[in-house]
């Protein structure tokens, strides 16, 4: 039997501490909306396509939002929640681009070759170009399409940029991760560039303006410089909360109570955030859009513990297939709602905001064969059944094999080496290693003994590959039933073989040396020519092949570029 140990408090207490403490009441500072309960709902057909727009949050955990029992103040997401559907049972992806990928292109990660770990920025590699984007579908609609905020879908090529990929605008990084006010990203050392970017250019004169801020005015400008009679799709993927921990003092100033440093850090950029979620909604509400607009909001992963999230009282964290890294914050909040102020426990997808936001623009699905998701607007706005009924959360074939799966343990028809997650109705399955697997409580109650690291651990099963749990009646996973229901694991591999047999090969080619953003300028950036073939996502070093001259050409060209660099820094000051 596995056993548990947790320092300092019961479960029962920290589950009260968590959830019972919260003031449903509390205030927001988004303005009031119409509440009068004889309200007449709306016609089943909107008299004009919705204004949209989507908000991704970067590595916010699923604890950290006000109505689900934080210390952390979200006053406008709490709510823009309360008036809206809280989605309930709802997945997204455990790391960065594929949550992207699937939420752009409404497939799996498998049927994209995006299996395997993330986009970095030395990789020729990025979403690929036969895929028919979200914001493409929605252009053919008629909609005028933007883009703020982080991409990660990949740059070596122009044709991958988000401005070739179905956005008439974009303001924000190519790479994973920046800092918030200078923007320079390092993906090892000695490998540092900018990574700012307004359309296709480098934005070296927003440098210095914190990310959080920058993203939210520059919706605004867009709402205010575009006409509300005309549908308008803006995708707003904040960095926050993602590392670096950056945050004006004057929000860290409300948390100096925090005794763990990060966690106090982390909980001022939230609110940060939380503010600029509520300078967009003041803007939809001034210029003239709010009445027909959908405001969907999600993160994109668990949030990272280490780093001040908390995933609390889920299992894992941000990288595993454990609810922890899996189960998303997300909610829909729209005047066009039929059903509003409820809590939806229906099953969703981030590939199903595809099919639904392209329904919902009344654009044209006929001619995009292999989604994976599916139009769940009838179940968000009125409270239908979900017509999903499962979720493929990964098959991974070049993540480390667990030591002790073998195909034996798969009934002969699944290595359990290989990790992969699926949930079928309520069942989940997970194979081969599923990533960190503690239950972390929240790191601001500063009286547990020791370091915020104290956690209930689960002391057996290192040598398991095999994991069933009843996601409906065990959501915090604390009840393996492998052992007990064969028959379940034996059905739930079968999907597993099923979804294999569709998938593509993957796609992670050796890093390039010619992405250093010596090369461009001091900027992260496209770096690949049109004319470049595949041959590029399989070779380490294509510059061999080059003759030397343009290669010293190049390096002439670097002390250029950093001297001009320097001046226009200087000149910005």
């Amino acid at each position: 039997m596995a056993v548990y140990a947790l320092t300092g408090f019961s479960l029962v207490s920290l589950l009260s501490f968590g959830y019972l403490s919260w003031d449903w009441m509390k205030p927001s500072l988004v303005a009031d909306v119409a509440t009068d309960p004889m309200e007449k709902p709306l016609p089943p057909t909107f008299t004009r396509p919705p204004h949209i727009i989507f908000i991704l949050t970067d590595d916010q955990g699923y604890h950290d939002i006000g109505y689900h029992g934080s210390d952390i103040q979200t006053p406008t997401l709490d709510r823009l929640a309360a008036e809206g559907v809280k989605l309930e049972n709802y997945y997204i992806q455990p790391i960065c681009t594929p949550s992207r990928s699937q939420l752009i292109t409404g497939r799996y990660q498998i049927h994209t070759g995006l299996q395997h770990s993330i986009i970095r920025p030395r990789q020729p590699n990025c979403l690929p170009l036969d895929q028919v984007t979200l914001p493409q579908k929605l252009q053919e609609a008629g909609y005028s399409t933007h883009m703020v905020g982080k991409w990660h879908l990949g740059f070596y090529k122009k044709e991958c940029l988000p401005t070739r990929r179905g956005f008439d605008t974009f303001l924000g990084s190519l790479t994973g991760n920046v800092d918030y006010y200078t923007y320079d990203n390092c993906d090892g050392p000695g490998v540092c560039g900018y990574d700012l970017h307004e359309g296709e250019d480098v934005a070296w004169d927003q440098s210095g303006k914190y990310s959080t801020f920058l993203y939210a005015q520059r919706v605004s400008k867009i709402l205010a410089s575009h006409s509300p009679k005309e549908p308008i799709f803006i995708y707003v993927a904040f960095q926050a909360v993602h590392t670096p921990l950056q945050s004006p003092k004057e929000y860290i100033y409300r948390y100096r109570s925090m005794g763990n440093v990060a966690r106090r850090k982390y909980a001022a950029m939230v609110t940060c955030m939380d503010e600029a979620v509520k300078n967009i909604t003041w803007a939809l509400k001034k210029y003239g859009y709010y009445d027909n607009s959908v405001i969907v909001f999600s993160t994109d992963n668990g949030g990272q513990t280490f780093s001040g999230g908390s995933n609390w009282p889920l299992r894992g964290r941000k990288g595993t297939y454990w609810e922890g890294g899996v189960r998303g914050i997300g909610f829909v909040h729209s005047p066009l709602i039929k059903r509003k102020r409820r809590t939806s426990w229906a099953l969703v997808h981030i590939t199903d905001w595809y099919p639904t936001l392209v329904s919902l623009a009344r654009g044209n699905l006929s001619n995009v064969q292999g989604l994976d998701g599916y139009d769940v607007w009838p179940a968000i706005s009125e409270g239908k059944e979900s017509p999903r009924t499962e979720i493929l959360h990964n098959i991974d074939p070049l993540y480390n094999h667990a030591k002790y799966g073998s195909l034996e343990d798969g009934f002969g028809i699944w290595n359990t080496a290989v990790q992969a997650s699926i949930r079928v109705g309520e069942w989940k399955l997970l194979t081969g290693d599923p990533g960190y697997s503690d239950w972390i409580p929240p790191q601001t109650l500063t009286n547990f003994p020791g370091s915020w690291w104290n956690l209930e651990r689960l002391t057996d099963g290192l040598r398991k590959s095999v994991w069933l749990f009843n996601i409906t009646a065990d959501p915090y996973e604390r009840y393996d039933l492998s052992e007990q229901r064969p028959d379940v694991v034996r059905t739930l591999l079968m999907r597993l073989v099923h979804y294999n047999r569709t998938a593509i090969p993957v796609r992670y080619p050796a890093e390039n040396p010619r992405a250093h953003p010596d090369f461009n300028g001091g900027a992260w950036g496209p770096w690949a020519s049109e004319d470049d073939g595949e041959e590029w996502e399989g070779s380490r070093e294509p510059l061999k092949s080059r003759n030397k001259k343009k290669k010293c050409k190049i390096c002439k060209l670097r002390s250029f570029f950093r001297k001009l660099n320097t001046r226009l820094m200087s000149n910005r000051i």
